[in-house]
Formats: structure tokens, sequence, C-alpha cells
């Protein structure tokens, strides 16, 4: 069996050499496996794909891929997916914080008959931030698309071939791995394994990256927001409804009725903002939906370097 390790990169020049090194030992104990690895930079402002170029030129197991601009990590792993040989597709970052010393313990589940398996962590050593985020994400997954709630999900997992063969099916500019994932099967579990401190910089998620990012999952894979807006609407249309009731009620038995302009007011603002927001998510809607039918790249790849093409 060949495992394919594809793993985007960014901002990562002095973490590569590490993580490819921490890989070939893991795979020299497991001795029954092939195995590759395809770096993916994603656009880096520095040096890091100078120094997937050169580990590329002299490992034969290694391939380099360069995007020619900036798409982002789950459009760096299609990428990847594209490029792959193996029979199992092992995902992990560029950072050292997953231990890809432990992935025999993935594959372990993957040869008992998953067909994904993803790292789960007793202690993470993200930031609070990170933390809070994942915890969003991990809701917003349970929800939106029908996640179950005792499967953790991380950047970390293995999936068989045909899962990737599916996944790769989908060539849209707004690629979300995890509803790909969900989408393509549901004979999924964890694997606890530790997880390790950075050892340089810090990760590229920023607020903006991370709302970005969860509205492109629930956008590109789910319709229950507009679902949701269309429920509210019945609700709020119910209310007015009977509140319009209430009131001829009230002129016709004591002939007054509320001024209440505050709370009328109120009630405008408040429906007049909802209003606006599902407008905004429908426009989101009818954006990605120009954004596909424009063909707009998932991603675009400047170079492809492996020693066996350069020899």
């Amino acid at each position: 069996m060949k495992v394919s390790f594809v793993i985007p990169c960014y901002c990562s020049q002095h973490m590569l050499n590490l993580v490819v090194n921490e890989i070939a030992e893991a795979m020299q104990k497991l001795e029954k496996y092939e195995y590759e690895i395809i770096l993916v930079n994603d656009c880096s402002p520095d040096d890091t794909f100078k120094t997937i170029y050169k580990i590329a030129s002299q490992n034969e197991n290694v391939t380099g891929i360069d995007l020619a601009k900036n798409f982002g990590q789950h459009a760096a792993l299609m990428a990847g997916f594209h490029q792959v040989t193996g029979d199992v597709v092992v995902c992990l970052d560029d950072d050292g914080q997953t231990p890809a010393g432990e992935v025999g313990k993935l594959l372990d589940k993957i040869e008992g008959g998953y067909d994904v398996v993803y790292a789960s962590y007793k202690n993470k050593q993200h930031s609070s931030f990170r933390n809070f985020g994942s915890w969003v994400n991990g809701k917003m997954t349970e929800f939106m698309l029908d996640k179950p709630a005792c499967l953790m999900i991380t950047s970390y997992f293995v999936a068989r071939r045909f899962v990737i063969d599916e996944m790769i099916r989908y060539e849209h500019c707004y690629p979300y791995v995890i509803g790909l994932v969900l989408r393509s099967t549901k004979n999924i579990c964890n694997v606890p394994v530790s997880h390790q401190k950075r050892k340089e910089g810090k990760s590229g998620y920023t607020i903006g990256k991370l709302l970005s990012l969860w509205i492109n999952g629930f956008t590109s894979f789910s319709v229950k927001p507009l679902r949701m807006a269309t429920y509210f609407g019945v609700f709020s249309s119910i209310c007015g409804l009977l509140y319009l009731i209430y009131i001829i009620v009230l002129y016709v038995s004591v002939h007054s009725a509320p001024l209440g302009w505050s709370s009328t007011t109120a009630i405008l603002l408040i429906l007049g903002g909802v209003i606006l927001v599902v407008l905004g998510l429908i426009g989101e809607y009818v954006g990605r939906i120009y954004m596909c039918t424009n063909a707009a790249p998932q991603f675009v790849i400047r170079e492809v370097v492996k020693k066996n093409n350069m020899e």
C-alpha cells in the first residue's frame, strides 16, 4: 500500500525539513508501506518554495507544487489531491504540531475498515483564540453539515483513495474539505494522538480568515441558512398577524389601541436589520453561483518540482 502525504505550506521555510524528516522516520518503521510527500506552497511571501524546491530536487519521494497566488489552505489541499498516486492520503500541517510520527495509529484504523480517520487531541497546543475558532467550526459543521457530535474534525486525517477521487470531482472555486469528506462517506472515526507545541511562528488564521472559512463552509454545502431565514420570516408574519388581531380586538372592546411609538420603531429597526442580513445572505449565495458559472479557478499551479523530472 502506498501512502501519500499532502501538506499545504505557508511561511514554513524553517519547519519543512523537520516535518519531512519526521515523516521519513515514521515510514521507515512502517515497512509495509511505500510513501510520497506532496508539499504545496500557497504563495508564501517568504522562501518557503525555495525550501520545497531544494527538498524535492534531492528527495525522490517528495513533489513540490507552487501555486500562482494565495488560494487558502483548502484549495492548497485540493491541488495536492490532484497529484497524489497513493492508495491512502494523509493530510497534516506544515508547522510540526500534527505528529507525523503517530501516523501508524491512523493507518491501523484505515486497515480496520474505516474510510476516513481524523486525529483527535486531548490537550490542544493552539492559542485560546484558535481553540475557540475550532469549537465554533465544530458546532457549525454539526448544525449545517450534519457532522456527528462525537466526531472531532482536525487538519490531521487519513482518507482512502476513493474518497479523495470523489473530492477532486468538485471543481468549483470555493472548496471546503470538511464538507467534501462528510458528503462522501459516513464511515469515519477518531484516533487520539498527541498535539505538539508550535516550534516557530504563529497561526496564519485571523478572525477574518476564520469567518471566511465558516461562511464558505455553510454556503457551499448547505441551504440551511436560507431555510432558517424562511422560518424566521414565517414566524415574524405570524407574530405580526397575532398582534394585529390583538389591536383590533382591543379597539372594538374598549375603543382604544396602544400608541407605542418607541416599541414600533424598535420592532421596525430589528426587522429591517434582519431583512438586510437575509438579503446579504442571499447575495452571498448568488455571488458564489456567479463566480462558479464564470469558472473562477479553484487553484492555479505555477510549477511542479520532482527529482525524477529534473534529471
